[in-house]
């Protein structure tokens, strides 16, 4: 496969404050950005340059931390700014534009509507459709999960079908439970931890995602694919009973 290199006009960098760099690579949330982004991340836990801490990926960006000190102390001449970004454009000529990407792919099971979902009925009438139509086509969707973030281990997946893409709610829950499955505009996620939101609930799962105790702490990552697949009320209870789930 022929290489094909970024060039300094399909990014930008920029600082954020005096430890980290931003790189952004387009303004529209779609694959090909997620491509970039994740290839370069992948490069950089790969081939870490001196001072690298870690970096964070976001829809059309990605945060690279480093410690400057560590930075200045190998180079002296630039301010670390300098000497990060200068590294940087070196190593984003390496990336394969044209290389595909290798997605992990994850199954969460669900037990949708009544209790776990008590926004499942909204978003059938809002498109016109019964709710074992909206769980179809849910579970027969697969999501790409872009970036992880608002709360730890919450998934943004995008993906969606406009079927049953439904606005967020226009008062938001004080508390919404562990587990929750939600829907907000053309996404869908898995709320981790209990947190204040505004997504309409479809459903809840006994999977636990967020592992404090774990490294990584979150179970799923960006460039995961995710499946949804529905189970009873009595598998949920199982579930959770076997698994220490939600």
């Amino acid at each position: 496969m022929s290489q094909a290199p970024l060039n300094k006009s399909t990014f930008d960098l920029s600082p954020l404050g005096d430890c980290a760099v931003v790189v952004t690579f387009g303004d529209e949330i779609k694959y090909e950005t997620h491509k970039k982004i994740k290839m370069f991340m992948d490069l950089l836990k790969k081939e870490p340059f001196t001072g690298f801490i870690e970096c964070v990926p976001a829809f059309v960006n990605l945060t690279i931390y480093y410690d400057p000190f560590v930075v200045y102390n190998e180079h002296k001449k630039n301010s670390p700014f300098e000497v990060v970004s200068s590294i940087i454009e070196k190593k984003l000529k390496k990336i394969e534009s044209d290389k595909e990407l290798n997605h992990r792919t994850m199954s969460i099971p669900v037990c949708y509507g009544g209790e776990f979902g008590p926004d499942l009925e909204y978003v059938a009438r809002s498109n016109d459709l019964t709710t074992e139509e909206v769980i179809h086509i849910h579970t027969n969707g697969e999501y790409l999960a872009y970036m992880i973030g608002f709360a730890p281990g919450f998934p943004f997946l995008g993906g969606l079908s406009e079927k049953i893409a439904t606005p967020r709610r226009s008062s938001p829950r004080t508390s919404i439970p562990a587990g929750s499955v939600g829907i907000a505009g053309m996404q869908t996620g898995v709320y981790p931890i209990s947190t204040p939101g505004g997504w309409q609930l479809i459903g809840k799962t006994p999977m636990k995602l967020f592992l404090p105790n774990e490294n990584p702490p979150s179970l799923l990552q960006a460039g995961d694919m995710i499946k949804f697949y529905q189970i009873s009320r009595k598998e949920y209870e199982e579930m959770v009973h076997k698994e220490g789930g939600q």
